[in-house]
């Protein structure tokens, strides 16, 4: 489509991992992504506390989730048009989850409605703190009052350049997913293997590397980034790292990006439920822009 002069919105999908107080104090509109806690269903108005969310993880609670509601994505893109806004949408990985195609199917079905409105939707490839920066940086291009247009030509050539990388405490949760196989979770857990993992450019989640270690597995994250960084070393404006429950860790490793790389913008923050689902507590993410995924 052309591009217009109706005012936008940016938009994404609650997988972004944002602090609340980033979300409110940047108008930021969310497609909530479900979640399963021991049969009940949150995600709405009604939430868990995050903390006890993890915790109850820890108690051997029974977890799953579910992608967006195509007619809650629609009711919300409904409700932008009408009120005269078109929208920009950067939404879940679609290697990762159905949010993306739901939420082009929901665009679709309010766009007949609205035949002089847009909405945009885009397949970040992205997950956590890398979707999250993936959002950071549209917001901060509309800030500076560049166009829809300009913003989704941005994205597009920057995709592949949203590094994540991530490492988990516990291998249950990779086993649960199908991710690992039992005997690599017995072993791997015996052997205290802490796998490093990351989005490839297919927007899954792989294995890149295993160490042995908590320690080595957050240095190997801070290892991971040297070697990404290459050209995109001066052009990182913000450093984002996301954890499951695990605090002290994620100062750990911002710490240690400081002192490698000199960065002094950082936002850290809880994986929210739909991520830290699959992840468990004690997962630790690092994401930035690199030359390469």
């Amino acid at each position: 489509m052309s591009e217009t002069k109706r005012p936008f919105i940016i938009s994404t999908d609650s997988t972004s991992d944002f602090p609340a107080s980033f979300i409110k104090e940047n108008n930021l509109v969310i497609h909530k992504l479900h979640y399963i806690v021991d049969g009940e269903t949150y995600g709405d108005e009604k939430e868990l506390e995050i903390r006890d969310f993890f915790n109850r993880m820890r108690k051997g609670a029974t977890v799953s989730t579910f992608a967006t509601n195509p007619d809650k994505s629609k009711e919300i893109f409904r409700k932008q048009l009408s009120e005269g806004y078109d929208v920009l949408h950067i939404a879940f990985s679609s290697g990762l989850s159905s949010a993306y195609s739901n939420s082009v199917t929901a665009a679709e079905e309010v766009l007949s409605e609205f035949p002089d409105g847009r909405i945009e939707v885009i397949d970040s490839l992205c997950a956590s703190g890398g979707q999250g920066l993936y959002v950071w940086y549209a917001l901060k291009l509309q800030k500076e009052g560049k166009s829809m247009d300009e913003i989704i030509k941005w994205l597009n050539s920057h995709k592949m350049n949203l590094c994540h990388s991530f490492t988990v405490d516990d291998l249950s949760y990779l086993h649960r997913g199908g991710r690992i196989s039992k005997t690599e979770k017995v072993f791997g857990t015996l052997l205290n293997i802490k796998p490093v993992l990351h989005v490839d450019n297919d927007g899954k989640l792989v294995s890149v590397t295993n160490v042995r270690g908590r320690k080595k597995a957050l240095n190997a994250l801070v290892d991971q980034m040297e070697s990404h960084l290459g050209s995109f070393r001066d052009k990182n404006d913000l450093i984002i790292i996301t954890h499951g429950d695990c605090l002290s860790d994620a100062e750990y490793v911002r710490d240690q990006v400081k002192e490698r790389f000199g960065y002094k913008n950082f936002m850290l923050g809880y994986l929210t439920p739909t991520i830290g689902s699959h992840a468990g507590p004690g997962t630790l993410a690092l994401f930035y822009l690199g030359i390469y995924r």
